[in-house]
């Protein structure tokens, strides 16, 4: 009854509208702006390449032209014109091989051995990776472990202090009226009588809420997986787009990022030195570039050097920003060229901080983009976290991954049970 209860109560998930499909012309247009490209790597010792202008159908490597030689193409898609950026990158073999060295060494000297480890224990079996980041959100739940105590009858003003609670938590009103429905009908389904009583039923209905773990979607068909990040500007985008491909890396991954964000003048130039900071190779353009040829060369990049793993970042957005949403759907059209499945997951970054203000831009971007999934940041400074519970009942999104820090290795895959768990558990 109570399944059915909920399903009623929350609602089914919004699919994303198709894409556009790619005309001819645009794929010639496209070619043509990606001839301008340069790409940026990590840094020398995993194939950093910072192309200079060269001689007519090549790229200058360190003062010597390279020639343009054909990269393998997904089928059925067309062969596609090979940029001077990517040349260079297929023709140095030399730096193709210590790339491939960087990209499997957990011991790398920019990341010490001692981080990644702690990064193991903290989504493994040692502790929550929930449990020391939700000191603010605890805080408010803690009033709920307080006041629904297990010797205390349930009463009117019990109800009121609960509703306050997960209003004042970010849950919504929206969310916080359907949860105590529920609740309400248990109570008199189940004969409740004591806080206690209410506290593990309220706790099982969050999680159940969040519904089951859902992991990063890969390509089953195609030995490329694409990731499209969209948000706007300053709810970290760029530092969660480090942080995952970072995260993935040490999951032997091979990571290519796309520096899509060209409107932004420090765009590009914090997502190279990120791309440094952890051993991952960056294409980038200059500020100011067509984003869809980027993504264009980004792509020829990540079948040049056999990666894996192609995440793309774009510029912060606005359903106001007319042109950027055009843009968007540009990249997709690119990306499709390649593989008619791309992008196989669109996440939108949202900055916990913003609580409801969050959730507005969230639902105007899985009407416009398509998202899949959500990376939730900043949610261990002062944030209230039943942003959470209001993105998976008003949205029907799962949440990927979660910012646990500041630091380049805190994120965490999202787990409903352990998030739960560590919002009640008593300090």
């Amino acid at each position: 009854m109570f399944k059915r209860l909920r399903e009623g109560l929350f609602g089914q998930r919004q699919e994303a509208e198709p894409s556009e499909a790619p005309t001819d012309t645009e794929r010639e247009a496209e070619s043509r702006e990606a001839e301008s490209g340069e790409v940026a790597g990590a840094d020398e010792a995993a194939g950093t390449l910072d192309d200079e202008p060269g001689a007519e159908g090549g790229a200058a490597l360190d003062g010597v032209a390279v020639a343009v030689a054909p990269a393998p193409v997904l089928s059925p898609a067309p062969s596609p014109v090979i940029s001077p950026a990517v040349s260079a990158l297929v023709a140095d073999e030399a730096a193709l091989a210590e790339n491939e060295e960087y990209a499997d060494d957990d011991d790398a000297d920019d990341y010490p051995a001692e981080e990644y480890a702690e990064e193991k224990r903290g989504s493994g079996f040692f502790r929550n990776p929930f449990q020391f980041s939700l000191g603010r959100t605890r805080q408010f739940f803690g009033r709920v472990n307080e006041s629904l105590t297990a010797d205390e009858e349930i009463s009117d003003d019990l109800w009121d202090e609960l509703e306050e609670t997960l209003i004042t938590g970010d849950v919504g009103v929206q969310t916080t009226g359907r949860l105590l429905t529920i609740l309400h009908e248990r109570v008199d389904a189940e004969s409740l009588t004591h806080g206690g009583q209410l506290r593990e039923a309220l706790r099982e209905e969050l999680a159940l809420l969040l519904g089951e773990r859902e992991p990063l979607i890969f390509s089953d068909t195609s030995p490329i997986s694409v990731f499209l990040i969209v948000g706007v500007n300053g709810v970290g985008k760029t530092t969660s787009i480090a942080k995952m491909a970072n995260l993935l890396k040490s999951q032997k991954h091979r990571i290519i990022l796309a520096a899509g964000d060209t409107f932004r003048a420090a765009a590009t130039e914090q997502i190279k030195t990120w791309g440094e900071r952890i051993g991952v190779t960056v294409v980038s353009h200059q500020h100011g570039a067509d984003p869809a040829a980027v993504v264009y060369d980004a792509m020829q990049a990540a079948q040049a050097r056999g990666a894996d793993v192609l995440i793309v970042d774009t510029a912060g957005r606005l359903h106001t920003k007319t042109n950027l949403m055009e843009e968007l759907k540009k990249i997709v059209r690119v990306l499709q060229k390649y593989d008619p499945e791309a992008p196989h997951e669109v996440l939108l970054v949202i900055d916990a901080t913003t609580g409801q203000n969050g959730l507005l831009q969230a639902k105007q971007f899985v009407k416009d983009s398509g998202v899949g999934g959500v990376i939730l940041t900043k949610l261990d400074g002062t944030a209230r976290g039943g942003i959470v519970f209001a993105i998976s009942a008003e949205l029907g999104l799962p949440i990927k991954y979660i910012g646990t820090g500041e630091k380049v290795s805190d994120i965490a895959p999202f787990d409903p049970d352990q998030f739960v768990e560590a919002l009640f558990e008593e300090e």
